[in-house]
């Protein structure tokens, strides 16, 4: 924050979805917003209504090379960043058969190299201030995968284990991690022509055709309320013991918890063989991490 205490934010995909959502909490409440998207149009009212506190930038996040410039153009017009919110992303349904390459290193693009390039690019600056916060939208199919959505969980996946690395990293610096896990939210998410859907194989109907199915007709009726999620989000942010990992809506605490103990009895069930591969009598490892 600067010295009267506003906060300055960057915030990938913030035309719409959790992206605007946050934007206008933090605007709303005299914060500084610089949001990127794909088209600036959708940013018209939130410009007319707050003025020179939003910054809109348009940017699509593969484009790794753009985000230092987005970085330096915010420094530039607010003086400091304190709030990066990688949050820019698109949904991805299809068998890992029926997906093809160039669709699957979209979904790393998207979830992986674009919010890395983002760090890199705003950590100097938040290193220099000894503070900051980097809130990573994920999913609870960023911790639990399905049949059908492994392409989009794959991007998730390793935006997790990325971020969980990263959060280590950056302790000693004051600069925290938030790894946001939400479950069905009335976004776009769903919406025709924005969720992707790989050319289908009769061969996987009966496997993913439900999927297919449930994925489309969500749009519209999720249980989650954008607006309530960034208030929760803003409240994890104020918080001094913040969590690394924030389950967001009702569904995601229910499921991830399932996946937890389900993965737990697994290790548990299968510990005597697996610990059976060392080397018999080796002292165990000891590890400072």
């Amino acid at each position: 924050m600067d010295s009267t205490g506003t906060r300055t934010w960057i915030i990938t995909g913030a035309s719409s979805g959790f992206g605007r959502a946050l934007a206008q909490t933090a605007l709303e409440a005299g914060e500084n917003v610089v949001g990127t998207a794909r088209r600036l149009k959708p940013f018209a009212d939130l410009e007319s209504r707050f003025g020179e506190h939003l910054l809109a930038i348009e940017h699509d996040v593969r484009g790794t090379e753009g985000a230092a410039e987005v970085v330096e153009t915010a420094i530039r017009t607010f003086g400091r960043i304190d709030v990066l919110v990688n949050n820019a992303g698109v949904g991805q349904v299809g068998a890992a058969e029926e997906v093809d390459d160039a669709a699957l290193r979209d979904m790393l693009a998207q979830h992986l190299f674009g919010p890395a390039a983002y760090v890199r690019a705003v950590l100097p600056h938040l290193r220099r201030a000894g503070s900051g916060t980097i809130v990573q939208m994920s999913s609870q199919g960023g911790r639990r995968s399905f049949p059908g959505v492994g392409a989009y969980s794959a991007g998730k996946f390793a935006l997790e284990g990325w971020s969980e690395a990263l959060a280590g990293e950056l302790a000693l610096f004051g600069i925290r991690v938030l790894i946001v896990e939400p479950s069905r939210f009335r976004t776009r998410f769903n919406a025709d022509g924005v969720l992707r859907s790989a050319s289908s194989s009769p061969d996987y109907d009966a496997v993913i055709g439900t999927v297919r199915t449930e994925m489309s007709a969500a749009d519209g009726v999720q249980e989650g309320d954008p607006d309530r999620a960034a208030t929760a989000i803003r409240r994890v942010l104020d918080s001094p013991d913040a969590p690394l990992r924030l389950p967001l809506g009702a569904e995601a605490v229910r499921s991830l918890t399932a996946a937890y103990q389900q993965g737990l009895d697994e290790v548990r069930r299968w510990s005597q063989l697996s610990e059976s591969a060392d080397f018999p009598d080796t002292p165990a490892s000891v590890r400072a991490f």
